[in-house]
């Protein structure tokens, strides 16, 4: 499969979740995006965080040292948010412009991705997107979601 590296943010743990299973099953490198100053994960979340996406707000983020041109594949994943991606995704996206790379993206909600993908395809321009996929993150998902992981992993070395 080549050099993986798996790029996401996850406020409440979800999107980690899924990143990691991913990470686990191909031997995936990491970069969990954490701002420097983050919401809350409590009652005022939405409130908060949709204000930040209508807002285009693009945190800034701890440090991290990669070099993106080591990969082969850079899967991008985002909890969805006011049905797009998150501002730490935006500051990502805005900061690196990657182009060139064979890029996979995923987002993980409760109710519904919204444009959340198609938006993240218009910031990546330049790449070759070779799949995409969202995960419902109810309790009920989680046995369904580590198939769905397997499957779309599969999918993409297909792709490649």
């Amino acid at each position: 499969m080549g050099k993986t590296l798996i790029v996401y943010y996850s406020l409440e743990g979800h999107t980690r979740e899924i990143a990691e299973i991913m990470a686990k099953e191909i031997t995936a490198e990491t970069l969990e995006l954490k701002p420097l100053k983050d919401i809350s994960p409590g009652a005022l979340k939405y409130m908060t965080g949709g204000s930040q996406v209508v807002k285009k707000s693009t945190p800034k983020l701890q440090a991290y040292d990669v070099d993106f041109n080591d990969y082969d594949l850079i899967i991008i994943g985002t909890p969805v948010w006011a049905w797009t991606y998150t501002p730490a995704i935006r500051t990502f996206l805005t900061k690196e412009r990657i182009a060139g790379k064979k890029i996979a993206l995923f987002c993980t909600n409760r109710g519904g991705e919204g444009s959340t993908l198609e938006a993240m395809k218009k910031e990546l321009t330049g790449n070759q997107i070779v799949s995409e996929i969202s995960f419902r993150t109810k309790k009920e998902d989680k046995e369904i979601n580590q198939k769905k992981v397997l499957d779309w992993l599969q999918e993409i070395k297909i792709n490649k």
